[in-house]
Formats: C-alpha cells, structure tokens, sequence
C-alpha cells in the first residue's frame, strides 16, 4: 500500500500528461492560421474541464485510498492493542503463580528446618540409648565392646582362613587330579614312542696293560717316558699297582680321551720314548677330532636336524666324552630331543624349536671348565652367537629356572630334561653325595613347626612327614605339605619330582579294668 504524499505527487501528474497528450493530437492535424486561432480557445476551455475532471477522479480516488489505508493502520492498531492487553494479563498471572510458588517453597523449607531439627533431637536420643545399651551390655558381659570387637575379627579371621584353606585344598586336588592324568597320559606316551638303552653309561679312562712288565716301560729311565707323556698329553698318569693296568687321570675328557687312545697305540707298538709319544699324540689327537665331528653329525642325524653351525655341531660332539650322574651327556640330548619333539607333536605346538632347544641345552657342558658360570646360561650366549632362533636360545638358558621360563618351547625342554633323567637306570651318584641329598631332604622338612618325624623314602623321590594331630588339623596338614614342597623347589637341586606326604594320625588309647 502506498502512502497519501505518493498519490498527492501523482494525481497532478496524471493531469498534465492527459493536457499534453490532447494537444499533442490537436497539433498533428495541420490547420490553417485562422482556424488554429479560433479553434484555440475552445481548446483550452476543454482541456481545463478535461483537467478538473480528471484532478476531480484523481482526488476521489486518493480519498478512497486514503481511507482504505486508515481503516486497515485502525484495525492493525486495534489488533496490537488487545495482543499487548493478553500478554500483560498473562504475565500478571505468571507473576501471581510464582509468587504463589516462592511461598509454598518458604513454608516447605520451614517444615524441612523444624524436621531436620527434629530429626536431629532423635538422634541424638537414639545415640544416647546406644550408648547406654553399651554400657550396660558391657557391665553384664564383663568385657568392653573394643574387646568383644576384637575377638569377633579374630573369630571372622580365622574362619575365613579355614574357609581358603579348605578352597585352596579343593581346587589343588582337582587341579592336580586333572594335570596328572593329562601329564600322565602325554608323558606315558612320549616314553612309550621312544626306544632307548637303559644301561648307565660312564667314560672309564683305564688302559689294560698285556703284562706288569709295560708299566716299566711307560715310565721309562728315570721317568723320562712318563713325564714326556703328561707333558704332552696334558694329562696325569697313574702308574700303581693294579695289576696289568695303569690309569689316565685329567679334568678334560676329551683331553683324557686322547691320552687313552695314545697310551694304547704306544702300548700295541711297544716302541716308547718322547718322540713316539709325540707321533701317537698327533694321531690319536685327529682321531678325536674326527669322532668328535662324526657324533655330532651322527647326532643330528639321529634327531632330524639338517641344518647347524659347524662350531654347534663340533660342541654337540665334543658331549660324547661328557657323563653327568654316570649318563653320556650327548646320548642325553640326544633323548631330550625325541622326548620334546613328541610332547610338541601331543600338545600342537612347532616341534623343530622344541627338538633343536632340547638337543642344544647341555652344549654348555662342553666348555664349562673353560668359562666360569652356570652351563645353560652359557649355552645359550654360545647358541645366540652362532645365531640360533630366539626361542631356542631362551629354551636352552631356562631350563634350569637360571631364567623363567616365558614359552611353551622352555617348559617342554624341561619336562623332556626330567623325564631323560629321571627314568630308571639313567642317572647314579655316588654314594655320599646321594646320602647328603637323602639327609638334607629330612632335615628341610623336619625345620617346619609341628613336624615330628621325617623318613626319605623311594632314593630320595618320596618324603613322609609325621606331624602331631594335637598342633595341626587336617586343613594345616595340607597346607604343610604345600610349604613343604615349595621349599624344597627353592633350596634344592634333584632330577625328576619328590613327592611329599604329611601324615597326621589322631590315637585315643584307655584301658578298662
């Protein structure tokens, strides 16, 4: 809608252009002078009347306008008017509700400060009582509530203490009945696949002499022959009086090994002096080396490995002249391999690392007296430099617990250690080191309180302790033998497991007369 100065400018306009417009057609028709002259007045009277109506229409029409445009600004004023009327009603009514609602909150505050300082007088009333109760209680008892506090956590303690020990012992026999019998049945299996000499192996450097009168000869003119021998041998010789037979004494076997074979060759030649000695040395020396080379070879053979440095496989060799309890070291690898190649085979794991970790985890053994330490830590540093696999290198440093055992390849190498020297006939001692062990087993577990009487039974594989039933239960009697066991596995070294049984026998005896 446009505004009343618009149509004023307008209307104005619109009459002049009509007044140009009707002369502008007057104009065009060509007339003569005199009838433009009197024609000219009667033009312009015409066009004024044309103009007022015109200016007269115009003025209407703007009125109307006009009074349209009023009427509508009116009833949107009007409209503008009631909605500012209802919003001032509605904000007096919110006003109202919340004035209503900060009173109603006032009072329910009110009531909440009157209950929480009711409240408050009850407790304390109630705490009061408690109080008094206590009192009284503790005057009846006889003993203060710190006390009785006390002996119910002692009570509490010791209950919830039988209660683990008793779960303690039911999930150990289930653990050990299920572990048994899966060890039992994969162990039995292993054993039964593998086929090997029971008889106990041991390298005997004694050389059998044809006559007493050889022994004179060795020696030679005023010892000449034997100093010669043990200078160039490296070895002690033992000249006494076991008949027909003379001894090769050194820490070295492989050393007392070469010494052996010399003494004999001289021996078969009967020609012995410094520079026989020396020629039978040199021989008997590369005859070694080549036995050495072909037991390692053979032993690889034997195992299925292909592939092994040069300097492995002359160390592997080198066990053949190595016992350990009376058992040849390289037969023992050798064993070890088989035995971890079908418990990887019955478990489902990668049965070349375990075979190649078994058959190398004594290669320490071979140079042990050249380097000070522990021989799996050592084979293993010589396994790593020849760039042996990892795994295979810390199967060979853990299988003496030197390092925890981190993979399954290190625990089978274990087992298959154990079971290679634990089985009968594999392993001797000598008698004083085995009554040593049997004396230390009865007294480690004769150390703990309770016990009284330990017997080492079965060589050394099974300890009975006899406790007394008035100092522990049932429940303490296993827990002992579960203490008893780990501490053995800590302070002592033994092939194989012992067995640890806590006996615990409760007699009443009377007599009627």
């Amino acid at each position: 809608m446009e505004p009343l100065w618009a149509l004023s400018i307008g209307v104005p306009a619109v009459v002049v252009g009509a007044v140009i417009g009707f002369f502008a057609t007057r104009t065009n028709r060509p007339r003569r002078r005199e009838d433009t002259e009197t024609s000219a007045g009667q033009v312009l009277g015409d066009a004024r009347l044309e103009a007022q109506r015109l200016l007269a229409r115009a003025e209407e029409e703007a009125r109307a306008v006009a009074e349209t445009y009023r009427d509508r600004e009116d009833a949107t004023l009007e409209h503008r008017r009631i909605e500012i009327h209802a919003s001032q009603d509605r904000l007096a009514k919110r006003e109202e509700t919340l004035e209503q609602r900060a009173s109603n909150l006032a009072q329910r505050e009110q009531l909440l400060i009157q209950r929480e300082s009711e409240l408050a007088d009850h407790r304390a009333a109630i705490e009061l009582l408690r109080e008094e109760g206590r009192t009284a209680l503790e005057r009846l008892a006889g003993f203060d509530a710190k006390a009785a506090k006390q002996e119910l956590m002692v009570q509490v303690e010791d209950e919830a203490r039988r209660e683990a020990m008793v779960m303690v012992r039911d999930m150990e026999i289930k653990a050990r009945e299920e572990s048994d019998r899966r060890a039992r049945r994969i162990l039995t299996t292993a054993i039964q696949r593998l086929s090997s000499e029971v008889v106990t192996e041991s390298t005997v450097s004694v050389v059998a002499l044809p006559s007493d009168e050889m022994k004179g000869r060795i020696i030679g003119r005023e010892g000449r022959n034997i100093r010669a021998f043990e200078a160039i041998a490296g070895v002690n010789l033992i000249v006494d009086d076991t008949p027909e037979a003379v001894s090769v004494s050194s820490f070295d076997p492989v050393r007392r090994e070469i010494a052996r074979i010399t003494l004999e060759k001289l021996v078969t030649d009967g020609r012995i002096h410094p520079a026989s000695i020396e020629q039978s040395f040199e021989k008997a020396k590369a005859e070694v080396e080549q036995s050495v080379r072909d037991a390692g070879e053979w032993a690889l053979l034997d195992v299925g490995l292909a592939r092994m440095h040069p300097e492995l496989v002359i160390l592997l060799g080198r066990l053949k002249y190595r016992t350990s309890y009376g058992q040849n070291v390289l037969s023992h690898v050798v064993e070890s391999a088989h035995v971890a190649a079908m418990l990887a085979a019955e478990i489902g794991i990668d049965a070349v690392h375990a075979k190649r970790a078994a058959l190398l985890h004594d290669i320490g053994k071979a140079i042990t007296h050249e380097v000070e330490g522990s021989h799996a830590l050592i084979g293993a540093e010589i396994a790593r430099r020849f760039g042996e696999d990892p795994a295979v290198v810390h199967g060979i440093e853990a299988h003496h617990n030197e390092i925890e055992p981190r993979t399954l390849v290190a625990v089978l190498v274990q087992a298959a250690d154990a079971v290679s020297a634990a089985r009968p006939g594999a392993r001797r001692e000598a008698l004083e080191s085995y009554v040593r062990r049997l004396e230390r087993l009865e007294e480690l577990a004769g150390a703990f309180d309770g016990v009284e009487r330990v017997f080492a039974m079965q060589a050394g594989r099974e300890v009975r302790v006899v406790v007394d039933p008035g100092t522990l239960d049932d429940l303490e009697a296993a827990d002992l033998a579960r203490r008893i066991a780990r501490q053995m596995e800590e302070d002592l070294q033994y092939p194989g497991q012992i067995q640890v049984t806590v006996i615990r026998e409760f007699r009443v005896t009377d007599y009627a007369r």
